[in-house]
């Protein structure tokens, strides 16, 4: 019985596809994604982080606090360690916060498109209205920016059936929401095909933490194990190792202690086998390698 596929790509084996390298010869690439999010007060779709009533002043004061407090402190502890960031940014911190993302565009930080705010789910809009997200949030961030974002990450990684169409329509070279493979994918569309970047939902603070409930001395291991075990892997095959976070969960004092110790042990074990980079990066190597080198239709 063949069961329904999404049809974006085919099956392919890890352990069988061409070997290719990141620039200088190294093996296994490693990028942060920070997520900066902004949630409508009183109204729409929020994480909830514990119960709460309506209002649900608990719930949104403790993911503000992300923006007002813990993206800040892990911006120092970017800075300590010479660390890129890929930014997912919903473009409504514009108006809500625009001196925070002014802070990491200052050091060079890559922004991406992550919708409008989470307090919406792309997923749930019909066709036009999806387009209208996407061109809203593409303007606002080209605006402050000086030119629109090449990467995506729906809010809630919430996908219609059209989803990757309408990104690649509008101009995205690649995307976060399938986290299926250690290698970027290509993705057929109707338009031309759009790269899928490994994202991961194990090295993911919300899954990990607020879902799994894993104490955050466990989670920096999980990044620290994961970082080793990878790098081993890699000596075969080239990898990508993303690590997920959010400003209002790991930007915590507790927390941020052991991510720190996380990251200063990336940090520490670089070594010339490793390239610390971001998402956008990542995705201009791959647009350049020779066509069947990268898994999927890259025409």
């Amino acid at each position: 019985m063949k069961l329904k596929s999404h049809g974006r790509f085919d099956y392919s084996a890890l352990p069988h596809r061409p070997l290719y390298d990141w620039p200088d010869d190294r093996r296994l690439a490693v990028y942060v994604g920070l997520n900066l999010e902004h949630f409508s007060f009183g109204e729409g779709l929020g994480a909830v982080l514990a119960p709460s009533g309506q209002l649900d002043v608990l719930n949104y004061a403790w993911r503000d606090y992300g923006n007002r407090v813990g993206a800040w402190r892990m911006l120092e502890l970017f800075e300590n360690l010479s660390m890129p960031v890929s930014l997912l940014v919903n473009s409504s911190l514009y108006e809500h916060c625009p001196e925070l993302i002014a802070a990491y565009r200052d050091r060079g930080d890559e922004v991406l498109g992550h919708g409008r705010s989470n307090a919406e789910r792309q997923g749930d809009l019909p066709e036009a209205e999806e387009q209208k997200l996407i061109a809203e949030t593409t303007a606002s961030i080209a605006a402050h920016e000086g030119r629109p974002p090449r990467g995506w990450l729906g809010p809630w990684i919430s996908e219609s059936n059209v989803t990757p169409d309408l990104l690649s329509e509008a101009g995205y070279g690649y995307l976060l929401d399938w986290c299926s493979d250690d290698q970027p994918v290509w993705m057929r569309t109707r338009n031309e095909p759009i790269l899928a970047l490994p994202y991961p939902q194990e090295i993911n603070d919300i899954p990990a933490i607020a879902v799994r409930r894993a104490g955050m001395r466990e989670f920096a291991d999980m990044i620290i194990d994961n970082f080793d075990e990878m790098r081993e892997q890699a000596k075969a095959q080239p990898l990508v190792m993303g690590i997920a976070l959010h400003a209002y969960i790991v930007g915590q004092p507790f927390r941020l202690r052991h991510l720190r110790r996380a990251l200063e042990h990336i940090a520490a074990n670089l070594g010339d086998d490793v390239w610390l980079t971001t998402a956008g990066a990542i995705a201009e190597h791959v647009e350049r390698l020779p066509a069947g080198i990268v898994p999927g239709s890259a025409s």
